[in-house]
């Protein structure tokens, strides 16, 4: 009997190390921002002046384990509310980046004429723009917060999944099995739908997973900018933004531990998003 597609490609995901690697970061990442709640050890902007620039175990302080912040805060606690701030951010702005890019592509791709030179002139112009000059542009226009933020993101991706649909979509569309469907009757939008995209599944995947740590990364770089999740708001890039004037004064940990929290996510999708690659694309993978 012949392997179904999901279980060849998680038989050979199991064999790269660093794919498993960068799996099980992203398992514990989703596990602790769905259960912050439960394993957070304090109220994440509860205050306490009395408490402030706290050293965490490595003084002997078990209270609060990583220490806390200016405003005494604990700094745990912020940390794992910011892995389910972070992690929202990064899979609702890669939704929409996907949804829009995928479907621009597949339609540029697959129809070609007029309707591709549109849809490409269109990714051309917002490929002008750095992606985070991008992101800044949209914040202005819709306004700061954890939502417009969403949507910046999300739209600084469209170009990119744009372009890379587009190029799979137009070897997909001259196969025998596209001409097979024209001939019986099918509809275009049936044949994208039904035909073209399950064609282009694979590296929409791919390009997803690896969108994720991007997000990551462009939300804190937002947050830093104050135009991501504002006060008192538990997220990665503004603890950074808001411990910028004491990285100089000894407290190393309260701009240290943020920023340890966004490398290790950002590499746990950047391996898994490679292993996929390895593994779905057909001239990477090894049997």
């Amino acid at each position: 009997m012949e392997e179904s597609f999901f279980k060849g490609t998680l038989r050979h995901l199991k064999r790269s190390k660093s794919a498993m690697l960068g799996l099980s970061i992203v398992i514990l990442l989703i596990l602790v921002g769905v259960f912050a709640p439960v394993i957070s050890p304090h109220d994440p902007i509860a205050q306490s002046l009395y408490n402030n620039f706290k050293p965490g175990f490595w003084a002997k302080n078990y209270s609060n384990f990583l220490g806390t912040d200016q405003f005494g805060r604990d700094l745990l606690s912020r940390i794992i509310y910011g892995a389910r701030v972070s992690l929202s951010v990064g899979l609702i702005a890669t939704t929409i980046g996907v949804l829009l890019g995928s479907a621009g592509g597949i339609i540029a791709g697959f129809l070609g004429g007029w309707v591709d030179n549109l849809i490409m002139r269109i990714v051309d112009i917002m490929f002008s723009l750095p992606s985070i000059l991008l992101a800044i542009i949209v914040v202005a226009v819709l306004g700061r917060g954890l939502d417009k933020t969403m949507i910046a993101i999300g739209i600084t991706y469209v170009p990119q999944i744009t372009r890379v649909v587009r190029s799979k979509t137009i070897v997909v569309r001259n196969a025998e099995y596209i001409e097979a469907a024209r001939a019986i009757g099918s509809g275009t939008l049936r044949t994208m739908v039904v035909h073209v995209l399950p064609n282009v599944l694979s590296i929409i995947v791919i390009y997803a997973t690896l969108s994720i740590g991007s997000a990551i990364i462009d939300a804190a770089a937002l947050g830093f900018l104050g135009l991501g999740a504002q006060p008192p708001t538990a997220e990665w890039g503004a603890m950074l933004a808001s411990s910028n004037d004491y990285i100089t004064g000894g407290f190393w940990w309260i701009a240290s531990l943020p920023g340890v929290a966004i490398f290790i996510s950002v590499l746990g999708f950047n391996l898994l998003g490679d292993g996929l690659r390895d593994v779905m694309d057909p001239r990477l993978r090894r049997d």
